[in-house]
């Protein structure tokens, strides 16, 4: 009759079902629980829960999102998403179903099928690496970095893995694959109990020991490689070729990196926002977010607008500040996953108020607008003030760094700053040439005034001796870097840093997110920040309390984009009528290798030619 008899619970985001060959027995997989729901068809029940990670103790982070049985229905495949492994599991839902065993396949396997014919698993993998990959050295590439290879965060092809069924002795040496290539090591001894009369160092060896460090400032920004803003420092891994926004338009930035550690081989673990910001928030990317790159038909969850909130993309083990609130760390949220609400305090405007509205707003604080958002989060709620604003790129970062300014003031003043406080930066992804914006130069110059501000408000508080700030990209939006398109802009700035160091160890998001962890003593929420390595090379135990001072802009931050029609330029009056289609009032709404080719021309001129090596060429076709 096509009506619903009966409605079952099972685990969180159920994602894949199959039926045993008697047609007794369905099965459900939970990627959002890491188990598989066996349901009994003659009674329509739940009878029993099979977990596809080693024990129900284990940290979240299997993903199981697709399932199969063997032809006798004595085995159960199970496509373990984020471990890149098919779980082998003894079905026997009468006696107690277990867990044999992993095998190793693809990135992110998604889809398993039993093929008789061939007596063969079959594996669809979501993602992989491209069969030859961008070679830095070709012929439309640098010659500057001839034994280089690198890889462009969206250079994605899918994959397909073949294989037998194991037998018992060949399932426990790929078993044992599989934990070594997602760290099961790491994650075990991040479990480790910390000891009695351990010494306090910046970042304890283990979680719970004590730390040099009480508060940390986490600082998110938006979209840029470590080619683009750091490739022009002789004294790391740069491609100066490939900078656009070199220390001209940061010398802020540079003087940080100079000043304290400079990060060369530090990586984003999202590719644009809507992951970005879950990687940078949750260390996680979640079944739901992996399977929505084709088109993002329900949202695009970077949780900065009214569309853009989506419980879907949320990791079930949380977030970094839900971690924070259990173990009773306090917390300060300036704009992450807050949605903007900026508009005119005046009535009668029939325009919505523009960029030079709320520049004068900055200038002269009339009161003209307002600027402010609410939580798309509820449980960051009470910790994020309304009269502050995370994305809008009609506000200046320098009225956000005022305004965080201010904020440290009242905490001085009071005498108590929260443990872990929470930045969203976000200018540096600018506005591309849109006329009457400003012109990306000017964008990131604001957004890097802004950074060295903050660092210098902070630097000069009274918390600053037990402090250390880390700021990173979301994502790299899918720019040009000779290394890889992941590769990001990061810094470590502390009294306990290290000062004047190149630190070439390799590190990611979630390296950032385990260290806030291990100086604040929260626990991994799952299993990727739990197998990340805290970023000890950093530190030193020798402290530095020297303050930063801020470096004034060398780009004027009023600089605006001209008219189409007062550019002589063909190439630059294209982009400018490009950019000013696009949309800017929401993150990643444009396409990104548009955007990219856009900030190309008008950092380096028309004359420049594009690198078109950092960027597949299904890309380049599918922006043009």
């Amino acid at each position: 009759s096509n009506s619903q008899s009966k409605e079952l619970l099972t685990g969180l985001h159920a994602s894949a079902l199959a039926i045993d060959p008697t047609g007794k027995y369905i099965v459900c997989a939970n990627a959002g629980s890491d188990t598989i729901s066996v349901i009994d068809t003659t009674k329509d029940i739940v009878i029993e829960t099979i977990w596809t990670k080693l024990s129900p103790a284990e940290l979240f982070g299997a993903s199981p999102n697709g399932v199969c049985f063997s032809p006798d229905g004595k085995y159960l495949y199970v496509a373990n998403g984020t471990q890149n492994a098919i779980a082998v599991i003894e079905f026997k839902p009468s006696r107690g179903s277990k867990l044999l065993g992993l095998i190793p396949v693809g990135w992110y396997p998604a889809t398993v099928v039993f093929d008789k014919v061939h007596n063969k698993i079959c594996v669809a993998n979501i993602k992989a690496l491209p069969e030859n990959p961008t070679r830095i050295g070709s012929e439309d590439a640098p010659k500057a970095n001839p034994n280089a290879a690198g890889f462009n965060s969206r250079q994605y092809c899918g994959s397909v893995s073949v294989l037998s069924m194991p037998g018992r002795k060949e399932l426990s040496s790929m078993s044992t694959a599989v934990y070594r290539n997602y760290f099961a090591n790491r994650i075990q001894e991040s479990s480790l109990p910390p000891r009695t009369n351990i010494s306090a160092k910046p970042v304890p060896e283990r979680i719970g020991e004590p730390s040099l460090i009480k508060h940390v400032v986490y600082i998110i920004k938006e979209n840029r490689t470590y080619d683009q803003i750091m490739g022009d420092m002789p004294e790391g891994n740069g491609a100066p070729e490939l900078c656009v926004f070199g220390e001209n338009v940061t010398p802020n930035h540079h003087k940080l990196a100079r000043e304290f550690v400079l990060l060369d081989n530090t990586y984003c673990c999202g590719i644009l926002s809507a992951d970005g910001h879950q990687w940078s928030t949750t260390a996680f990317s979640t079944d739901y977010v992996e399977k929505s790159f084709g088109s993002w038909p329900r949202s695009y969850p970077d949780g900065m607008g009214e569309n853009e909130v989506d419980a879907l993309a949320y990791a079930p083990s949380g977030f970094i500040w839900d971690n924070a609130i259990r173990h009773g760390v306090s917390i300060y949220n300036f704009g992450e996953f807050a949605i903007p609400d900026c508009r005119w305090n005046i009535p009668n405007q029939k325009r919505p108020p523009t960029w030079k509205d709320f520049w004068e707003e900055f200038l002269y604080q009339h009161g003209k607008v307002i600027i402010g958002s609410k939580p798309g989060i509820k449980s960051i709620e009470p910790f994020t003030p309304t009269n502050y604003v995370g994305w809008s790129m009609d506000v200046p970062d320098v009225w956000r760094a005022r305004f965080i300014t201010n904020q440290i003031n009242k905490w001085d003043s009071n005498g108590s700053m929260p443990q872990f406080v929470i930045i969203c930066l976000p200018n540096d992804h600018t506005s591309g040439t849109s006329p009457g914006l400003p012109t990306p130069a000017a964008y990131v110059a604001d957004n890097d005034l802004a950074l060295g501000q903050i660092v210098e408000a902070f630097s000069h508080s009274k918390f600053w001796k037990e402090m250390a700030i880390f700021v990173i990209e979301d994502d790299p939006q899918n720019g040009f870097d000779h290394v890889s398109g992941y590769r990001t802009v990061a810094f470590v700035i502390s009294p306990w840093a290290k000062r004047k160091t190149v630190v070439s160890t390799r590190y990611n998001t979630t390296s950032i997110l385990r260290t806030i962890e291990q100086i604040l003593g929260l626990p991994p929420m799952n299993q990727f920040d739990a197998a990340a390595i805290p970023m000890s090379d950093c530190f030193s135990d020798t402290p530095d309390f020297s303050p930063y001072t801020h470096l004034p802009n060398k780009v004027p931050l009023d600089q605006l984009n001209p008219e189409p029609k007062q550019i002589s330029s063909p190439v630059l009056r294209k982009d400018a009528i490009i950019s000013s289609r696009l949309n800017f009032k929401q993150v990643d709404a444009c396409p990104e290798t548009t955007l990219n080719k856009i900030i190309w021309n008008a950092t380096k001129g028309p004359d420049k030619p594009f690198p078109i090596w950092a960027v597949s060429m299904q890309t380049l076709k599918d922006n043009d």
